[in-house]
């Protein structure tokens, strides 16, 4: 195979059989084909080897792509791989990003950067629970589609050591302010150059945040604003009583009334009036309007772990 070529690819036209355990695996209608040993979901580009370029010993940036367009990603990677220092996988979406990112660190080979498309998984069903958690985590709305950014979350939550960054096909401040609180140290136009690209891949390993000038002035109002409404959401939540904010997070680990108070040992009566006086003081009419403003205030679940033993309050 040709340095640059992608690496179990089915040539188009070539009547070549398809495995389509591969492609739900990975998340494509048609993705890349991994090679064996490789983790589910993903596609492996091939590198070439550093003694072409008259390299010895090169330390690899390891990428992994995150788009479930196909040629998108293939390009992207195909054009990633031409360079000596980077060695390029895929994934077509977040289940199979967190599967491959799983791998690498239980083989000791982690991934360095993570690129990721901002509008992963858009107009398909949605995603498990840890990425909707995250979404609500970084200000989304309850309930709101969830897509690049809430995987940035989450791969910040069980790998911090990951630099991701977002690739966008707009300039969107809101957007771009979200994906830095969820973690992003960089958002990328999608029709940037490569050039532009590996100087962000490899600054951000430096400790850099990159992001298009035309958009710092939308980030910072938009970080301000978020600060302003935290803070706000913050003082709310501190209006609590003791045994109001435990009801608060049960109501954000999503159980209801009658769980709530085999939760905390109360009777259903006594939890609903402690949840009225949740959504009074919090200045909202619904469940899923407080488990919002939780969020903004940093407040997580309750521990679902059995209850240790107690006595039934009325």
């Amino acid at each position: 195979m040709g340095a640059g070529a992608v690496q179990g690819a089915r040539p188009i036209g070539s009547g070549a059989p398809e495995r389509d355990g591969d492609r739900a695996a990975a998340g494509w209608p048609a993705p890349l084909r991994p090679r064996a040993g490789a983790a589910p979901g993903t596609a492996t580009v091939t590198v070439r080897s550093p003694g072409q370029w008259g390299y010895r010993n090169v330390v690899r940036i390891r990428v992994l792509v995150v788009d479930d367009h196909r040629i998108f990603a293939e390009s992207l990677a195909a054009a990633l791989t031409a360079e000596p220092d980077v060695d390029v996988s895929a994934a077509g979406s977040g289940p199979a990003a967190l599967r491959c990112l799983e791998r690498g660190a239980a083989e000791s080979r982690p991934y360095d950067v993570l690129l990721v498309d901002a509008d992963l998984g858009a107009g398909r069903p949605p995603q498990p629970a840890p990425l909707r958690e995250a979404a609500a985590g970084v200000g989304a709305p309850v309930g709101a589609p969830v897509d690049g950014i809430a995987l940035v979350a989450g791969v910040r939550a069980v790998q911090p050591g990951v630099r991701t960054v977002v690739l966008a096909e707009r300039d969107d401040p809101r957007r771009a302010a979200l994906a830095l609180q969820a973690g992003a140290v960089g958002w990328v136009a999608k029709d940037c150059s490569l050039s532009r690209l590996l100087t962000v891949v490899r600054g951000v390993l430096r400790e850099e945040t990159h992001l298009p000038p035309a958009l710092l002035t939308g980030v910072l109002r938009e970080l301000t604003a978020a600060r302003k409404h935290r803070s706000d959401s913050e003082r709310l939540v501190e209006s609590l009583t003791p045994r109001e904010r435990e009801v608060l997070r049960c109501m954000v680990a999503g159980l209801g009334r009658k769980a709530v108070a085999e939760r905390l040992f109360l009777s259903p009566h006594t939890v609903r009036t402690h949840m009225q006086n949740v959504l009074g003081k919090l200045g909202v009419h619904s469940t899923l309007a407080a488990v919002a403003l939780a969020r903004r205030a940093g407040v997580g679940p309750a521990d679902l772990a059995p209850p240790s033993n107690g006595v039934r309050a009325g």
